[in-house]
């Protein structure tokens, strides 16, 4: 049973190989998609890590639970992004749907064993690795040197990074997760995010501020307050409007 098991994997990623490109979307293009109700884990800290998924739709938070119980959320994942792609047997942290969301998965057997065989997948995957712990290393920054404003301001420019690809001159930049996700994960308290909204809205720098959606009206202000260089609002593709 187990080498049927084990020789149908090998086929499945013999399969994508064969008639996918090489992509890690590719990869994953052939598998059904799951879905996933708002709140429902995907797995937890320290379940085998069987699976590897890839985002289709929607959003998941990333989180680990501490000694005293805490949450702490450790980041966001979203279309396209991969998720449960672990060096250990086990999962280092828990992946649960913020919006409805869809997934596809692959056996982790597989999915190593196509990457293994593809210089272009395994560059891939490479990159991938690079930009996590790239993004780790930003959070320890913005968490162990950066003001509650700073934190907010840095949480809004990394996501208006991702809405800037529709090309809008100012950005809505769209939040699927609650105020208090974005506290866990800024290290802040609820009642700090919202006040510190208020505060840049009064100051110009937002508006339209709704539940799950935020307009950026001074991208280069919020990039200054956030601490950042100039270039980080320019380099989102937004132009403030001047007035004469």
């Amino acid at each position: 049973m187990f080498l049927t098991s084990y020789n149908r994997e090998l086929n499945t990623a013999n399969l994508l190989r064969e008639e996918e490109p090489e992509t890690l979307a590719g990869l994953f293009a052939r598998q059904p998609a799951e879905q996933l109700q708002p709140g429902q884990s995907l797995f937890f800290e320290g379940d085998d890590a069987r699976h590897v998924f890839e985002l289709a739709e929607g959003a998941l938070r990333i989180f680990r639970i501490i000694s005293d119980g805490r949450r702490v959320i450790t980041g966001f994942v979203y279309e396209g992004d991969l998720v449960g792609v672990s060096l250990k047997g086990n999962y280092l942290y828990g992946a649960e749907a913020i919006v409805p969301t869809k997934i596809r998965r692959l056996t982790r057997r597989a999915f190593e064993g196509a990457v293994t065989e593809s210089d272009e997948l395994r560059s891939q995957v490479f990159e991938r690795v690079c930009d996590e712990m790239a993004a780790a290393q930003d959070q320890m920054v913005l968490l162990s040197c950066k003001n509650a404003e700073e934190r907010l301001c840095t949480f809004l420019l990394k996501h208006a990074r991702r809405a800037s690809a529709t090309g809008v001159a100012q950005a809505l930049v769209q939040l699927p997760m609650t105020r208090q996700d974005m506290a866990d994960y800024l290290g802040l308290t609820i009642e700090t995010v919202s006040r510190t909204i208020t505060k840049l809205a009064a100051k110009g720098v937002l508006g339209c501020v709704g539940r799950h959606s935020i307009k950026i009206i001074k991208p280069m202000a919020l990039a200054q307050l956030a601490g950042d260089d100039d270039e980080y609002g320019h380099g989102m593709g937004l132009q403030e409007k001047r007035h004469h």
